[in-house]
């Protein structure tokens, strides 16, 4: 089963995230051969927003424990943790993404929708998306949004990746593929 969770940073906690990096990625890199996707989410001026892992675990109690037992979190540098099954609609890795062009920025743009929908519910496909699929409950049975990670030249473009009549919600982020640096 996949998972998208997206830690969201606690207001001032940088000194303590930056605190923990080693701790963080050797937590991570028990997941490494599950992983999907991951990375930072910032605001333009470089400020985090958040923390991004999309997984394949067993079950929604494997997902719980990875969202919760993350050291970071443990430790108080999350305000809240967004944490849903998902389907990789694209069914490739962030790894599987081509480099890109330089000339365009990564985005996590999130949609929410004002009432559950069908599981297949379409969800944008493209060249352009390193990752993207629907915010499923625990069970599956329903779509409760979106997440996508695409690159973009701008903001509007990225925000136009999902149709603003069917998201009462939708939460805009600059991102970078993340991990732990070569070498280290």
């Amino acid at each position: 089963m996949e998972f998208f969770c997206f830690h969201r940073d606690r207001e001032g906690s940088m000194p303590l995230r930056m605190a923990m990096v080693e701790e963080h990625w050797s937590y991570m890199d028990q997941f490494a051969a599950t992983m999907i996707a991951r990375g930072p989410a910032f605001t333009d001026d470089g400020t985090l927003t958040g923390s991004v892992h999309i997984v394949d675990l067993p079950d929604p109690a494997a997902a719980r424990a990875f969202a919760f037992d993350e050291p970071g979190y443990q430790a108080g540098a999350y305000r809240d943790v967004l944490l849903r099954r998902w389907r990789n609609a694209l069914g490739r890795t962030m790894w599987d993404f081509p480099s890109g062009d330089s000339d365009h920025r990564r985005y996590l743009v999130l949609g929410f929708t004002a009432e559950p929908t069908s599981p297949d519910a379409e969800v944008p496909v493209g060249d352009e998306l390193i990752a993207s699929g629907p915010l499923l409950s625990d069970d599956g049975a329903v779509a409760v949004g979106v997440a996508v990670l695409l690159q973009a030249p701008d903001v509007d473009q990225a925000r136009a990746v999902l149709p603003a009549d069917r998201f009462v919600g939708v939460e805009i982020h600059r991102w970078r593929a993340g991990g732990r640096p070569a070498g280290d």
